[in-house]
């Protein structure tokens, strides 16, 4: 389908720049009551979105959020599975068409081939939500086509890509948000104000968890490819294997897929709900634009015939160069920062501390505030998109806080206490560790 030629944010700021030279950075934005009608904006003057994957996750959450927002526009949709990017396509149609003068609304498009999607005109932005392994290369190819990027986490397979996806936004000038809603959340809000406002004095070491639910399976069989999914395609960059239904996810279905516990394409909790809570914590303590020194891990893999492989359970600690020590660990999803006069622990819904009176703590003018917290994590990326600014959790974040998941798994994964250079990235003296820094684990240990 050929892109729709309405005059767009994108084409707007290029014509600006063209006329106007390099001083004009910021984009220029027409306000929505001096081309709309009733406080909606005109769909010039909306930010135009494309979403790449539309399974579970774009079902239950992110398209909806996108509909919430008269300032934003869903385009185009992209899976390599027809009978998702068929309903998404029809569910994006179905709210815009509802609610547009009759004939006005010109439909979404649909694409398998996600660049088809990012040469459109008229998107902006993308929110790519598809498995692990293809997030690295469809970042750097929206970073390529001038798209900003909302990314799902965990945003990469190794620590390699987060650099390269960090240092790209850079050099491009891309917005770019860690899809993840755990630091707009109250009660992690609450508890990074009190720590990084010394309210529990001085930090001395923090606790994070994840949900211990991943299993085993036994071994699967080949089954035919169902016809609405063009699986090659699917499997883009990971290794070629025989198609099973627990490899991918059910078909015509909506189902927790099974490629999040396969090696192939995921690493599991340690990486998956760790860059939720991991990176409250990390925002909590201001390290989440450094990482440790020392790491030291457990970790537990299913048995060797287990067609899902990745680990089930993990100890892991780590030591900064300031001395603050982390503990991360599977039970359940939370942390817990601790002080020298006291503690401030965090979940999805609750907070909580000791001495219970810092629940009753006032910041002034004069504290620390992230009022950013209080957006939605779909809202902060499209406030950035706009503003040129960056998001509450951009792509050097995103980069470190993955890569603290990644360092835990390799350490897990080794055996073995490992050394780590935050600033060169590279762990000293030691090229078995350093041989996963641009390779992913597929595999358990010795299988």
């Amino acid at each position: 389908m050929a892109s729709q030629r309405m005059i767009t944010r994108r084409s707007f700021i290029g014509k600006t720049l063209a006329t106007t030279g390099a001083a004009a950075l910021a984009p220029a934005f027409v306000p929505a009551s001096a081309l709309g009608k009733d406080g909606r904006e005109a769909p010039s003057n909306r930010i135009g979105v494309g979403l790449i994957g539309v399974g579970r996750q774009d079902r239950g959450v992110n398209r909806r959020q996108f509909f919430g927002m008269s300032d934003v526009q869903i385009t185009a949709v992209c899976d390599v599975d027809a009978w998702r990017m068929g309903n998404a396509k029809d569910a994006v149609e179905a709210h815009y068409g509802n609610s547009a003068p009759s004939g006005t609304y010109r439909g979404c498009a649909a694409y398998a081939d996600f660049h088809e999607l990012l040469a459109r005109d008229d998107t902006d932005a993308v929110m790519i939500g598809t498995p692990d392994h293809w997030h690295e290369p469809m970042t750097l190819a929206a970073f390529e086509a001038g798209k900003d990027v909302s990314l799902e986490k965990p945003i990469t397979r190794t620590i390699a890509e987060g650099r390269r996806i960090s240092d790209m936004a850079e050099r491009l000038g891309r917005i770019f948000r860690v899809d993840s809603e755990f630091r707009t959340t109250r009660g992690v809000r609450q508890a990074a104000m009190l720590v990084r406002n010394g309210r529990i004095g001085k930090v001395l070491r923090f606790e994070v968890g994840v949900p211990q639910s991943d299993v085993g399976c036994p071994p699967q069989p080949e089954m035919p490819v169902p016809e609405e999914l063009d699986y090659e395609r699917w499997q883009g960059p990971a290794p070629r294997a025989f198609y099973t239904e627990r490899r991918v996810h059910k078909p015509k279905a909506y189902e927790r897929p099974g490629w999040m516990r396969h090696l192939y394409y995921c690493d599991g909790m340690v990486t998956n709900w760790g860059t939720h809570t991991l990176n409250g914590a990390l925002w909590a303590v201001d390290l989440d634009r450094t990482g440790p020194v020392e790491i030291e891990g457990r970790g537990a893999y299913p048995a060797p015939t287990s067609f899902w492989n990745v680990m089930l359970k993990f100890d892991i600690h780590y030591r900064f160069a300031g001395g603050i020590e982390c503990r991360y660990h599977t039970g359940r999803p939370y942390f817990r920062i601790v002080g020298s006069d006291g503690w401030v622990e965090a979940d999805f819904r609750t907070v909580k501390a000791e001495p219970e009176s810092l629940l009753e703590e006032q910041f002034g003018p004069d504290d620390l505030h992230f009022p950013a917290a209080a957006k939605s994590d779909k809202r902060d990326f499209i406030d950035c998109v706009k503003s040129r600014e960056e998001t509450l959790e951009p792509a050097e974040v995103g980069h470190r806080v993955t890569t603290m998941c990644h360092l835990g798994h390799i350490a897990a994964y080794l055996g073995e206490p490992l050394r780590w250079n935050p600033e060169a990235e590279r762990f000293p003296d030691n090229d078995a560790a350093n041989a996963w820094i641009d390779k992913p684990i597929q595999s358990p240990p010795d299988a």
